[in-house]
């Protein structure tokens, strides 16, 4: 049976959080051109709140350094999105799109448009996969956990939900949508929610600690 597969992007094939890292770096780098803060300390900063959450970020650093105005909020905003990233895939995702080269592979990952495709870009996704999928284009009522995109998948690849597996990390989204079309699902324990537990309606059908683990035998036990 022919069997495709579709990834999750972000904490799934990458560390999230390298990429925050790199978007911080690019808004101190904006503020100390600006003259508004020195690198160090806006970079510093934002570091250190993260611990608290992202939102909000950006008007807490200004409000912190005298700064603030809405403008400035929304240019820091833009730093942060329009970005080239310093991110890498995971070595074991490296590995495991490697290994399974001959498969037919998919991204489907939520988000902005344009962060999104800047990260697909910078982690050399479109040339390792048929097609890199940010649901936001098709409208954002198709994000996850709509099986919109999943479903054009069967489409183009003229298969049924049961031959489309989806790895992916997070459970409160990632599989609630999809299960019930007979979409297979593996949760990678990897990123945020790898503590995680929810009912076995948000979970998904299979669950590795990592993309190492990704081999046929798992794939057939999804």
């Amino acid at each position: 049976m022919k069997l495709i597969l579709v990834f999750d992007m972000d904490d799934t094939l990458y560390d999230e959080l390298n990429y925050v890292d790199s978007g911080f770096a690019a808004v101190a780098r904006f503020l100390e051109q600006e003259e508004l803060i020195d690198f160090s300390a806006a970079y510093t900063f934002m570091q250190a709140r993260l611990a608290y959450g992202r939102g909000r970020i950006f008007d807490d650093l200004l409000i912190n350094f005298s700064c603030y105005s809405r403008r400035n909020v929304r240019r820091c905003l833009s730093a942060y999105r329009l970005h080239k990233p310093d991110i890498r895939l995971y070595s074991e995702a490296e590995s495991c799109l490697t290994r399974f080269k001959n498969y037919p592979k998919y991204i489907v990952t939520d988000g902005n448009k344009v962060v999104q495709y800047n990260k697909l870009v910078a982690l050399g996704l479109p040339q390792l996969v048929e097609r890199c999928l940010i649901t936001h284009r098709f409208g954002v009522k198709h994000a996850k956990p709509s099986p919109y995109c999943f479903m054009k998948i069967c489409e183009w690849e003229k298969v049924d939900p049961i031959q489309v597996i989806y790895i992916a990390d997070n459970p409160y989204k990632d599989f609630v949508g999809i299960k019930p079309f007979g979409f297979r699902t593996i949760r990678v324990l990897t990123g945020q929610f790898r503590n995680v537990n929810l009912s076995e309606e948000y979970e998904a059908e299979h669950s590795i600690k990592s993309l190492t683990d990704l081999d046929i035998d798992c794939l057939n036990q999804a």
